[in-house]
């Protein structure tokens, strides 16, 4: 196991997506949806591929896919598992975090508890929108209280969301869910717990910036959106007051560390 090298890693991406397995799969229909959306070639990266391309930057990476089971029907791919283990392989550049639907209720909560103590995993990445669920509904406290007792972040989709976005009925997702106020419940009730609030909350981001202000331990990501559309009350409080918790994310692979800090010049 190669372990990072921190004077060579000039920044840390806290948000990439894990789309391809090692052992084989297909591009869903909405992850062509989504490339169109954000106006990407990209292509699926496994985890290995993932780990070429960040160390070629000198970079590191917060790897993780999507669980929604309860709501689709199917299991992630690639599953947890593999992210974890491949990520022990490549653990100079990339950090594993996992994805539980939180309404798979005890049994996410199990997941959970094997994933960080038996796979190493440092986090935990849920999607309000696409889980179906709000975070401060109390069915689920459970879950976070494995990640706070293990002193491990979790991050909140938060905001407009590239998924379903124009579909008919947007494709049935939601935005209620992704309001960051349903986050700063749990911001109080679990005032040990290190929260990340993904991408710029759009069209919540002064509430965002508010909770992110007023609770110590909630920061925000950058991820999902091209710094030039990026609004003035984001960048004025990411230049101040904010500036040691405003975190640099891409959404790899849709938007990549090259196009995002190119759209900076």
């Amino acid at each position: 196991m190669i372990r990072a090298d921190w004077e060579d890693i000039v920044a840390v991406d806290v948000h990439t997506h894990v789309h391809a397995s090692v052992k084989g799969s297909v591009e869903s229909e909405g992850l062509e949806a989504m490339r169109e959306y954000f106006g990407s070639d990209s292509t699926a990266a496994n985890v290995h591929e993932m780990a070429s391309y960040y160390r070629e930057r000198h970079m590191m990476a917060v790897a993780f896919t999507v669980d929604a089971y309860t709501v689709t029907g199917d299991d992630p791919l690639p599953s947890n598992e593999e992210i974890a283990e491949l990520a022990a392989e490549h653990a100079d550049v990339i950090i594993p975090f996992v994805s539980l639907d939180p309404n798979r209720g005890v049994g996410a909560v199990k997941a959970a508890r094997r994933l960080v103590d038996h796979h190493g995993v440092r986090g935990l990445k849920l999607h309000p929108n696409a889980q179906e669920f709000f975070p401060n509904d109390r069915r689920f406290y459970r879950l976070y209280e494995v990640f706070e007792a293990s002193g491990l972040p979790v991050l909140f989709h938060s905001g407009h969301t590239g998924v379903g976005a124009g579909q008919p009925g947007g494709g049935g997702i939601r935005l209620k869910y992704s309001n960051p106020m349903h986050v700063d419940d749990v911001a109080v009730d679990f005032p040990d717990l290190t929260i990340i609030l993904a991408h710029p909350s759009f069209p919540w981001q002064d509430e965002a910036l508010s909770v992110a202000r007023h609770k110590p331990l909630v920061h925000i990501d950058l991820s999902g959106w091209s710094p030039k559309y990026f609004p003035p009350s984001l960048i004025q409080h990411a230049n101040s007051i904010l500036q040691d918790k405003v975190l640099f994310g891409s959404d790899f692979p849709l938007i990549t560390p090259d196009r995002w800090l190119a759209d900076f010049a």
